[in-house]
């Protein structure tokens, strides 16, 4: 249903709900005075640490942290998204969601996507229905019934088949210009220029993007289908190909296999994340339904985090060759930043040669489970072990090296026990101390910087290949023009000396300040009274203020789970400032240092000070200027006290 929940709805249906009576459904309660306690559900724990508050209709884990409402704790136990968990809930009062209207943007872009999904569904069945009738189908079924695939896991999976040929799919989905071009937005066609070079509005100039190939589904969170990767049957190349970008599929935020895993799962212990399709089905064949690959790109910390949204342990199980261990090395490096402490990262690399399909086929699920247990190696061995390779430890030059390398990966490691335990283990394998080190990572960082070339100017777009769609932009948020006034790029000229550092977009004082709060939450924590911004006469100010207060009050939210909340509790339109600042277009400011790119000149801390400074001396402007019209005003009964404050500061200004 289109349009956003009204607030008004979303606080009566949480007075009417009843939290204690809600999680004791799904988590046995006990009655421990005026509260109710249990073991989290949420982390692992011996001792009940959980807490449910009956007055207050709240929850919280003195041990994890984890804390919220109804509809927090739906979103959290079941896995849901803000409105589902409310659409739930709501069902379990008999009620219906009411919604309200969107402006006729939104209500655009959010109908397209939904024809978009209605599309790539269609395009799964058709896909499947190939794989059981198809004269084709024989060749497809012999080659998974080859991997030891059954008809269980092909149907769990929604495996299907592209038969041979340049427009079946076209034929059966895309009978008109406009559908073909549907088609070709959702990645499914390809639109073929003509010998001129120039392209037809015309369903013949288009094809279809599979041909004679096993189709593996890929599906969001919610299990619906966003795109397709393609094995082929004969001998065409690329061997895998998947669908390109579109409004609804962006690879470097979605792995292979979650939904499915999570729907075999109630409890996901931990991921196996392995590198292609046919690994994760393969595992899922011998009962090991908790693995999930990336989509023909490297695993990035966005794909780290999405992870870690859904277990606390990871396992990555790569092939033992050069391009595994690559694999393996910035698979790690993306994780580094997510490693927060309870969060566990192991790592198999597999003998040459193997990958989890061929070896599972080999073992058998139990035996490979054991490997798992067995070999699979801790992040900190892992890392001291890759980067030790050929450096002699005995020796003072071999302690350098490794420490060169190794300290400042740790110091991508967020605040926490996790952190210093890893630097005492550096610390250990190369007898220097803890001061000694962190002159290491500065003087690394210094000659990062230096050796970084000069930002280029802007140059023109270049023409996407003939067929090809360029990859858009995210489509649940809004994107900001980089053109635009409020955002004024570097020319590449280097700032003087005595001037501070500034990010390469430049933003208002006020706004940079949500932007690095938004990446930075632990910098709220230096705004220790948030009241005067809240209650500024700046609309910035104020949700600078609200922001804080937000981030004080609910510790460890991500910032794309603190833009969910936003827009799921104050529906004022400043949700919208949020997702702007958040959204990709800051990738060479604020969002690369947030994903710690250490060839950027840039301190989170540094450029926070510097913006409240901004706004301290343009108050203090703004009273002296007051000040000024006041002393102008009475200049017939000035002291010498008064008369000297006007002579200064008509002097500097």
């Amino acid at each position: 249903m289109a349009g956003k929940i009204p607030q008004h709805f979303i606080d009566d249906l949480l007075a009417r709900a009843d939290v204690v009576e809600l999680i004791d459904s799904r988590v046995k309660l006990r009655k421990t005075g005026k509260n109710y306690s249990a073991c989290c559900p949420f982390h692992d724990e011996k001792t009940p640490s959980f807490t449910v508050s009956p007055d207050k209709q709240f929850y919280y884990c003195f041990g994890c942290g984890a804390n919220g409402t109804a509809i927090g704790f739906l979103m959290e136990y079941d896995r849901l998204d803000f409105p589902e968990a409310v659409e739930k809930l709501a069902a379990s009062q008999g009620l219906e969601v009411p919604r309200e209207q969107l402006a006729p943007g939104v209500e655009k872009r959010r109908q397209e996507s939904q024809s978009l999904y209605q599309l790539t569904e269609k395009a799964a069945d058709y896909y499947q229905r190939q794989l059981r009738s198809h004269p084709a189908a024989n060749a497809a079924i012999a080659y998974l019934r080859n991997r030891g695939l059954s008809g269980e896991i092909a149907r769990d999976f929604g495996i299907g088949l592209a038969p041979p040929g340049w427009d079946n799919l076209l034929n059966a989905l895309g009978d008109s210009a406009q559908k073909a071009d549907r088609l070709e937005q959702a990645g499914l066609a390809i639109r073929r220029g003509d010998s001129d070079g120039r392209t037809r509005p015309d369903r013949r100039h288009h094809y279809d993007r599979f041909r004679n190939r096993i189709m593996f589904p890929i599906r969001d969170r919610r299990g619906r289908t966003i795109a397709f990767g393609g094995r082929v049957l004969g001998d065409d190349k690329p061997k895998y190909l998947n669908s390109p970008e579109t409004p609804i599929f962006h690879k470097g935020r979605e792995l292979y296999g979650l939904w499915e895993a999570r729907q075999a799962n109630r409890d996901l212990k931990r991921l196996i994340v392995v590198e292609g399709y046919m690994d994760v089905v393969a595992l899922a064949q011998y009962d090991i339904r908790c693995a999930v690959a990336t989509l023909g790109t490297a695993c990035g910390e966005d794909h780290i985090q999405l992870a870690f949204r859904h277990t606390a342990e990871l396992v990555f199980c790569f092939d033992g060759d050069r391009a595994g261990r690559n694999a393996a090395r910035r698979a790690l490096e993306a994780a580094l930043p997510q490693m927060q402490d309870g969060r566990s990262l192991r790592f198999l690399l597999l003998p040459e040669g193997e990958d989890p399909d061929t070896l599972v086929r080999q073992l058998g699920g139990e035996r490979f489970e054991q490997l798992l247990e067995e070999q699979a190696r801790p992040l900190e061995d892992f890392l001291f072990d890759l980067l030790g390779e050929g450096i002699n430890l005995q020796t003072m030059d071999g302690r350098a090296r490794l420490s060169k390398a190794a300290a400042p990966l740790l110091d991508r490691l967020p605040d926490g026990v996790y952190r210093q335990l890893m630097f005492q283990q550096l610390a250990a394998r190369t007898g220097l101390d803890r001061e000694t080190l962190q002159e290491v990572i500065s003087a690394e960082q210094a000659r990062a910087r230096a050796a970084q070339p000069a930002p280029r100017p802007p140059q023109a777009e270049t023409t996407p290949t003939p067929g090809e769609m360029p990859p858009p932009d995210d489509a649940l948020l809004p994107d900001l023009d980089p053109g635009t006034a409020e955002y004024a790029p570097d020319r590449g000229q280097a700032p003087p000396a005595e001037q501070p550092r500034r990010s390469q977009y430049r933003l208002p004082a006020e706004r940079m300040l949500i932007a690095l709060v938004l990446h930075h939450p632990e910098l709220a924590a230096r705004i220790e009274d948030p009241e005067p911004y809240r209650t500024s006469s700046d609309p910035d100010l104020q949700l600078l203020g609200r922001l804080v207060e937000v981030i004080q009050s609910r510790p460890g939210l991500s910032k794309f789970q603190l833009i969910g909340h936003w827009r799921g509790n104050f529906r004022d339109g400043t949700h919208e400032i949020l997702e702007e600042l958040v959204n990709a277009p800051l990738v060479s400011g604020v969002q690369q240092l947030a994903q710690g790119d250490a060839k950027l000149e840039y301190d989170p801390a540094a450029e926070f000070a510097d913006c409240l400074q901004q706004l301290d001396r343009t108050a203090q402007k703004q009273r002296n200027r007051g000040l000024l019209e006041q002393l102008k005003g009475s200049s017939g009964q000035l002291t010498e006290e008064q008369r000297a404050l006007l002579a200064n500061w008509q002097r500097k200004n």
